[in-house]
Formats: C-alpha cells, structure tokens, sequence
C-alpha cells in the first residue's frame, strides 16, 4: 500500500459505484428529531451537513472494525456517529461510514511522505445500525500545522447519497487533554477551531463532537445529515 506523498496531493480514495455527487457545503433549515424515528445521539436538530476536503490522506483500507487504534499512544476516545437524513432526522440504517485522523504525533498512515507507507492505523469503516449509528474505537487526534484538530469522515447511504467532512472537538477540551501525555511533549503552533478557514466556512452546521468523560477516556457524539440533490 504506497502512497503519493505530500500533504497538499490530492488523492482520490475508492469509493462506491454509482454515488450522487458529493453534497454541496449550504445550510438549509434545521430539522426536528421526528417523533417514532428514533432519538438523535447528540443535539436536537440536524442540519445539513457541510461538504469538506476528504484528503490527500484518504484511502480505502477496506477495514470493517470498530477498533482501529493498533497500539498507538493517546487518549482513548469513542466516538459515535450517526447518519440521517436532513429533512426529518430519520436514521438511515446500514450506512456505510469511514474515518480517518492523524495520530498524536501528527502523522497519517500509509503515506510514503508520512514514513506509514503499508500501514492503516486510526483507519476504518462500519456499517450503520437501524439507528443510523456507528462506533469507533480511536484516539484523541493530535495536530499539525495549519490545521485545528479533527478527525475525517465520510458517509454513504444505501438509496445513493454521499458526504465527505469533518468533525471537530471543542478547544477547552483539546486544552487539556494536549496537557497530557503524549501529545504534551510536542512543540509548536495548534490552530484553534476559530482560525482554521475549514471550520470557518462550514458555518453553523460545523460537524462538532459532544464530548464527555468515561471512566475509559472520553464519548464523542455527532450527526451527520445528508439530504439528496445537494
């Protein structure tokens, strides 16, 4: 598994046959959890999801697995996501979703440029419950230059519909877990949420995860919401 090199390559990840194009970045008005479709997993509304850059780091491993750490130091964290659809909320069961973030050192995997060519950690995908839902086994994501902490995703349903983005993690709590280790040894800059032109553009409907403490880590929560023709 070699990859192109470089942070600012693109490179195009296989995807599924026959997808819709990817959804546009918009708002539209912000759906209530409708009643008899389920509970969402955070917030009460699920505005449209914003379409973000999905690389150069993606690739499909073709890994089905919750746990995809593989021994990487960092702070555990579940995360939990849940695919619906903008209009009503309804969960859209047997989604397939991806993730992939770089490690607490910065550094993606299976990247020549990375020095990971052949590897897949902090990679891969499930497919969504009757809820919409899906969970991971990961790492708190580090950082790197230019960019605030976030961790990619993309969704696909099973009636065509496609989005690429990404989440991010409110800045008190990336404060205080980068004061542990490992991530407290690096130097350097981090961009907060506020000056990273992503999250800026994203607007109101920023895929932002609802953290809270575990006795094993930390629980992240977040909506992803897909409407067709946009």
């Amino acid at each position: 598994m070699r990859q192109l090199t470089g942070r600012r390559e693109v490179v195009a990840g296989m995807g599924l046959a026959a997808l819709a194009p990817l959804l546009a970045c918009a708002r539209e008005p912000r759906a209530e959890a409708a009643a008899g479709r389920g509970r969402l997993i955070a917030g009460e509304t699920c505005p449209l999801t914003p379409r973000q850059t999905e690389g150069p780091f993606y690739f499909d491993p073709r890994l089905v697995r919750r746990d995809i750490r593989e021994g990487r130091p960092g702070v555990p964290l579940r995360l939990r996501l849940q695919v619906v659809g903008a209009a009503d909320c309804a969960p859209a069961g047997r989604a397939r979703v991806d993730i992939w973030h770089c490690d607490s050192a910065g550094a993606y995997s299976g990247y020549d440029g990375e020095r990971t060519a052949g590897e897949a950690w902090l990679r891969g995908t499930q497919l969504a419950d009757a809820d919409g839902v899906v969970a991971f086994d990961t790492l708190y994501p580090g950082w790197y230059a230019g960019r605030a902490t976030h961790v990619h995703c993309k969704a696909w349903t099973a009636d065509g519909l496609e989005v690429t983005s990404q989440i991010y993690f409110p800045d008190p709590l990336t404060d205080s877990i980068y004061a542990e280790s490992p991530y407290a040894g690096r130097g350097g800059r981090r961009v907060r949420n506020g000056d990273d032109g992503l999250f800026r553009r994203a607007g109101e409907a920023v895929p932002m995860a609802t953290v809270v403490r575990t006795t094993a880590g930390y629980d992240g929560a977040v909506v992803l919401a897909l409407s067709p023709g946009r």
